[in-house]
């Protein structure tokens, strides 16, 4: 089976807030904003600058043999190390000093003061080095959530996920590959959680993830300066070209209400979908305790209910393909 061919991000250039209200934001699409002012980090930010005005701020980082990371399987291990010697580390090829082997890969998701209780903040994190960064004002700064520090080892790939707050992220240095998914491909990419069970994107295992072939890729080049406007709930699939140094923001782009404000990373699901998951679960158990035709005619009648109810009018076409046609439960 033929995979998708790759759709591109669409680029703008010069982007006021009033463009990014009016004309970007209410797609609901991804786009590369490019020439955005984000400061003087990107002349800057350079592994021996980074390390200075870093400096010795323990920070904990992914340690990867390879630089395809899997969340699932848990192919890394968290270690601490000290920011300025993590970025030392980092920009090498090959190590002297290491964990687990002398090509293994470095990547930073910069935590709170206190993970359970604290957000990323890179003004509080890492002030001297905020201080070299513009975030682009593109939403009302009530909005604003967290910014979070993201530093990989060349070559080092995250696992596709989605998040559930609009990202807009600031490619400071280094080129970034980022590989987008709709969230009407949701059914295709065999989620386990937020993530994707499917880590070689670009060469599937398609005799155990047939439906990936029918999701659509969209694909996108981030250079210096580049800003990526993720909206909330698309998968994306970041892979670091070089030493890459990056920002991301998140902004609740929803009613505070929705959100759980216990989640300082931001990848909780909203609280009625949480609600909602955990109610679907029940019904499931209880429809496991009928015989088999009839745990099949009541589950049918359950998907037919979401579907009227909940289903995007626009995409209800789209429904009965979810798994071809829809599958016995099982």
């Amino acid at each position: 089976m033929a995979m998708k061919e790759k759709k591109h991000v669409r680029i703008y250039n010069e982007v006021t807030k009033e463009i990014f209200e009016a004309e970007i934001a209410p797609k609901r699409e991804p786009a590369i904003l490019r020439g955005l002012d984000i400061g003087s980090a990107r002349e800057k930010w350079t592994p021996e600058y980074l390390a200075q005005y870093g400096g010795e701020r323990t920070v904990k980082v992914h340690v990867c043999p390879s630089g395809k990371m899997d969340f699932i399987h848990k192919n890394f291990a968290y270690k601490t190390l000290p920011f300025n010697q993590f970025v030392k580390r980092a920009c090498e090829d090959i190590h002297e000093e290491y964990f687990i082997s002398p090509v293994e890969k470095y990547y930073l998701r910069s935590l709170g003061d206190d993970p359970r209780k604290d957000i990323s903040d890179i003004t509080v994190q890492f002030p001297s080095l905020a201080q070299d960064i513009n975030i682009p004002k593109l939403y009302s700064e009530d909005r604003f959530f967290s910014s979070v520090f993201r530093i990989s080892s060349p070559q080092g790939q995250l696992w596709t996920h989605y998040d559930i707050m609009d990202n807009l992220l600031i490619q400071v240095t280094g080129r970034k590959r980022v590989v987008l998914y709709s969230p009407r491909d949701a059914t295709k990419l065999y989620l386990n959680g937020d993530k994707s069970e499917v880590l070689d994107i670009d060469n599937p295992d398609l005799s155990k993830y047939p439906k990936f072939a029918e999701a659509t890729p969209l694909e996108c080049f981030m250079e210096p300066g580049d800003v990526l406007f993720i909206p909330a709930m698309w998968f994306h699939n970041v892979i670091s070209l070089q030493f890459g140094v990056a920002v991301n923001v998140f902004w609740r782009h929803l009613d505070p209400c929705y959100y759980d404000n216990k989640d300082t990373y931001g990848n909780k699901d909203l609280v009625p979908a949480t609600r909602a998951m955990q109610i679907m679960d029940r019904a499931i158990k209880a429809l496991e305790e009928l015989p088999e035709e009839y745990k099949d005619f009541y589950a049918r009648r359950v998907i037919c209910k979401v579907k009227d109810k909940c289903y995007s009018r626009k995409h209800k076409n789209s429904f009965d393909n979810i798994n071809g046609d829809t599958k016995k439960a099982e």
